[in-house]
């Protein structure tokens, strides 16, 4: 029986998904594994998961779907940067090895561009990768093009999720990646609704997150965990920034609204804020399809189309000098679609 387009494109999208290859890089603040995927003559799009997470289960909803296939991984050439010790078969961190801070962390970003050659990049973080990325382009301007956030933190912990982090800690030293912890963990990525509850299963998407959390040694996830339990407030940076910004939050995130106080801070000539409605932090694997019409419209002012709407791949560098203000309309950013609902910032006047 022939395989139908549908069929084929998601052939097309796994096999260019999982042909990338991994590179470790060495920094002042340890090694990092990359993952790189497609031309490296094309853009630059670089990746930062949340904690206990890495490419595979923060990012492969996303890219496993075939629209998000057509606009990121035939434009991009995409470099996943995972946290230190959170690669697929990472082993443990020596303990004698200091707990990098944050800043460390958004340092340790820039030696990897250095490393690959890379001019200014654009940047697509989660949760508290997306708070790593902030930092970066807060403090090297000059090297980001444009940033895509998802659930982003900003502030320093409040007392909840200071408190919330004191128990996952107490976990991880105490018990490992046991059942409990990754209840928490799923808790922090996923809307109830998924989640499940004594009536109804776990959805295959966090029955799969729960299966790859098994892989993740306890040790390395409580450096991460450390580090950004430390973090500073960058708010006063945000106001900083240059770079276009659009940010993805789901309603039923944890950080629902410390994704508006961010984009409330954000320059409003520069920056858009997109609500999806019955998700939680993860939207790149809860609905990622709801993050495609507003992408493609910010890609859209930097000269980046699907396939089918040009001939060939853009080599040229980015310009984010080319975005109208339009393009970031309520109405092109998918106001009236379901599920999305965008709080637009008005244009400057």
């Amino acid at each position: 029986m022939p395989e139908s387009s549908g069929d084929s494109v998601c052939l097309d999208v796994e096999m260019i998904y999982l042909g990338g290859k991994e590179h470790t890089v060495r920094t002042r603040s340890g090694s990092v594994s990359v993952i790189v995927y497609g031309d490296p003559e094309k853009p630059a799009l670089v990746t930062y998961p949340d904690l206990a997470l890495n490419h595979m289960s923060c990012f492969q909803g996303l890219f496993f779907c075939p629209e998000a296939a057509s606009l990121l991984l035939h434009n991009f050439c995409v470099y996943h940067i995972s946290p230190p010790g959170h690669e697929l078969g990472a082993a443990a961190v020596c303990a004698d090895d200091p707990v990098p801070s944050v800043d460390d962390l958004a340092d340790q970003i820039l030696e990897v561009i250095d490393y690959f050659r890379l001019g200014a990049i654009m940047c697509m973080g989660v949760m508290a990768g997306a708070y790593i990325l902030a930092l970066f382009a807060i403090k090297y301007r000059e090297r980001v093009l444009g940033l895509i956030l998802v659930s982003p933190l900003c502030k320093a912990p409040s007392w909840t999720e200071w408190f919330y982090n004191k128990v996952m800690s107490n976990l991880l030293y105490y018990y490992g990646v046991c059942s409990l912890l990754k209840d928490c963990l799923l808790f922090r990525y996923f809307s109830k609704e998924v989640c499940g509850n004594a009536e109804v299963p776990e959805s295959d998407i966090v029955q799969a997150c729960r299966r790859l959390l098994d892989e993740r040694q306890s040790a390395n996830v409580l450096r991460f965990l450390q580090a950004i339990e430390r973090r500073h407030d960058i708010t006063d940076g945000l106001k900083t920034l240059r770079c276009r910004t659009l940010i993805f939050v789901g309603d039923d995130s944890p950080f629902h609204s410390e994704a508006l106080h961010m984009a409330a801070n954000l320059d409003r000539r520069y920056s858009a804020l997109v609500e999806v409605q019955a998700c939680g932090s993860m939207v790149t694997e809860e609905q990622p399809h709801a993050m495609l019409v507003p992408m493609e419209y910010f890609l859209m002012g930097y000269g980046l189309y699907r396939p089918s709407q040009f001939n060939g791949s853009p080599r040229s560098p980015l310009s984010p000098t080319c975005i109208s203000p339009e393009l970031l309309s309520p109405e092109s950013m998918g106001l009236k679609l379901k599920p999305i609902k965008t709080r637009m910032s008005s244009s400057q006047r």
